[in-house]
């Protein structure tokens, strides 16, 4: 899994006054350090002075300052959109009273700030500056002016800063991706320059600096009669995605029926429905932005909770982002803005899972082992970052047409220091949950080896060790036959290390499912040769049982003639 990392962001400011005799607006970005960035985040603020007033600028500029120095200034469990109205309220009220005085008599200003915390930004705005995103070659405006409707009039301020005496902000945020450029302009450049042009300045990639100064000289070469002030922010590399800040996304997003094979939703067009399980309808749909197929997963609402169902995807989405493993589901990215519903968008892979592969047969012996080996490491990865599982088994593995293996289904996963599921939603598919989970375990990492155990055996065998179990049985844990009674060529150290891992007493399993590995990697070869002598009793109980009955009878029966 990812570290953790920190926020790195480049930032870009030009301010041209143009034909005008001074220059009313102001801009300030304050990056921070480390330390800052992780308690509050950074912070970009652009204002544009109202030029009816006494002082314009001064009023933009001083706007700047409040915001600035206030935001830091609050504690940081407060919240960025709170640290950021807090200072802005205070300053707005005097303002406003400065502008019924003389010195700075009907001054005002427009007012639009980002402040970047983790993963997200967060937008306050008041007036007709503006605040845009342009994210995978997309130009999106954020904000919204406050002036008057009619087209002649459109110039005109019905809501800034200092205007009236109690302050409306608009307050807004979204989750970021790594490459984003964030954009504050004043009107003397978005009132020029069209949103295309802009968008094509953004996509030249310059450094944050030249793009900003780009913007600017752009909008003054066009015949801009205003001031002209841009902020470019460049979202450099983000901190890894927290499961709070996963599912706090994810709440915002309504439930959705699945698209009709033909339909689409969010520029995904829906082919075919790849299976209806229990929880979920994925299916095969095709990216209409870059053409690849990609695989939805929706939930279903029938067994889960409203509540459940979030939690599923939103641990699903964070190991699939967070999980570096060649043997794990790697998520589709999708911009943050794009999804409209709740639904999961992960890789098609081209291949079958391994309980379909079990339905044409028993895969070769050195197949199996090859197989066995990837999941083991799949399970591996996980546990080393304190990630349970707590569903695997054949139909959660699929085996790719490249001959590679990806563990999936990572919605009921069991992360450290997360919130789990209510008692009754604890996750499991019966005939692969260990002893412990029949009396409230609700999983961890022995009984992850106890379900890859049941995997394995089903794997080389095509048998179930304890039986096949319903969701109302409750299975009897018998001593298992060994792999080897169902299939000969089993090896017994591979008949070893599978009977140890689906152990009923789980402090008879191996330590941990690296050792389970060292014994398929190391274990020996599978070429016929000499087995332990394994008893009859372990090898065919019944056949034991009645030759000893057997034995006693005739026993018996002499005993009684010589008598």
């Amino acid at each position: 899994m990812r570290g953790s990392g920190e926020l790195v962001v480049a930032a870009g400011f030009s301010s041209l006054t143009g034909p005008r005799a001074d220059n009313q607006d102001f801009g300030g970005v304050h990056l921070g350090t480390a330390l800052e960035r992780a308690r509050h985040g950074a912070v970009a603020a652009i204002a544009d002075g109202v030029s009816g007033g006494r002082e314009g600028r001064a009023a933009a500029e001083l706007a700047v300052r409040a915001l600035i120095e206030g935001f830091y200034a609050m504690p940081g469990t407060l919240g960025p959109a709170r640290a950021m109205q807090a200072p802005l309220a205070a300053y707005n009220r005097w303002l406003h009273a400065q502008g019924r005085g003389e010195t700075m008599a009907n001054s005002a200003t427009t007012f639009t700030a980002i402040a970047l915390r983790g993963r997200r930004a967060h937008l306050v705005h008041v007036g007709d500056s503006r605040a845009w995103r342009y994210s995978g070659g997309r130009l999106t405006c954020l904000t919204a002016d406050h002036t008057r409707p009619e087209p002649d009039l459109n110039h005109v301020l019905i809501r800034a800063l200092g205007i009236e005496p109690e302050l409306r902000l608009d307050h807004s945020d979204l989750e970021l991706a790594e490459h984003d450029r964030l954009v504050l302009t004043t009107d003397g450049i978005h009132a020029v320059l069209s949103a295309k042009r802009i968008a094509a300045i953004l996509a030249e990639s310059a450094s944050a600096e030249a793009t900003a100064e780009a913007l600017a000289e752009a909008a003054i070469a066009a015949g801009g009669r205003d001031n002209a002030t841009a902020v470019v922010l460049d979202i450099v590399r983000l901190p890894a995605p927290d499961h709070d800040g996963i599912l706090a996304g994810l709440s915002a997003l309504p439930f959705a029926d699945p698209p009709r094979p033909g339909e689409s939703i969010d520029g995904f067009r829906a082919e075919r429905i790849l299976s209806e399980g229990r929880h979920a309808v994925l299916l095969i749909a095709t990216d209409c932005e870059d053409g690849s197929r990609v695989v939805l997963k929706f939930p279903r609402r029938e067994i889960l909770s409203d509540r459940a169902l979030r939690l599923a995807f939103a641990r699903e989405m964070l190991l699939a982002q967070r999980v570096s493993s060649p043997f794990i589901l790697a998520a589709h990215p999708v911009r943050p803005d794009r999804q409209s519903a709740l639904y999961g968008v992960q890789p098609f892979l081209e291949g079958e899972t391994m309980a379909q592969r079990l339905e044409r047969g028993l895969p070769s012996l050195r197949t199996a082992l090859d197989t066995a080996i990837k999941l083991t490491r799949g399970v591996a990865a996980l546990h080393r970052l304190e990630v349970v599982h707590r569903d695997i088994k054949p139909d959660n593995a699929i085996l790719t047409a490249d001959g590679g293996l990806r563990l999936i289904d990572l919605g009921v996963a069991r992360l450290p220091k997360v919130e789990d599921f209510h008692a009754d939603e604890i996750p499991g598919t019966p005939g692969f949950m260990a002893p412990e989970q029949f009396e409230g375990n609700a999983g961890d990492a022995l009984t992850d080896q106890f379900a890859l155990g049941v995997t394995l055996y089903r794997w080389f065998t095509g048998k179930w060790p304890f039986g096949e179990q319903e969701a109302f049985q409750r299975p009897r844990f018998n001593r298992p036959a060994p792999p080897s009674r169902h299939r000969p060529e089993i090896p017994s150290w591979l008949d070893d290390a599978i009977l140890t891992a689906i152990q009923p007493d789980r402090d008879k399993r191996f330590g941990d499912v690296i050792e389970l590995l060292r014994a398929l990697e190391g274990g020996g070869t599978l070429a016929s040769g000499p087995k332990r002598d394994i008893p009859l009793i372990e090898r065919d109980p019944v056949r034991f049982w009645q030759i000893v009955s057997a034995l006693l009878g005739a026993a018996l029966i002499a005993s009684l003639l010589l008598r």
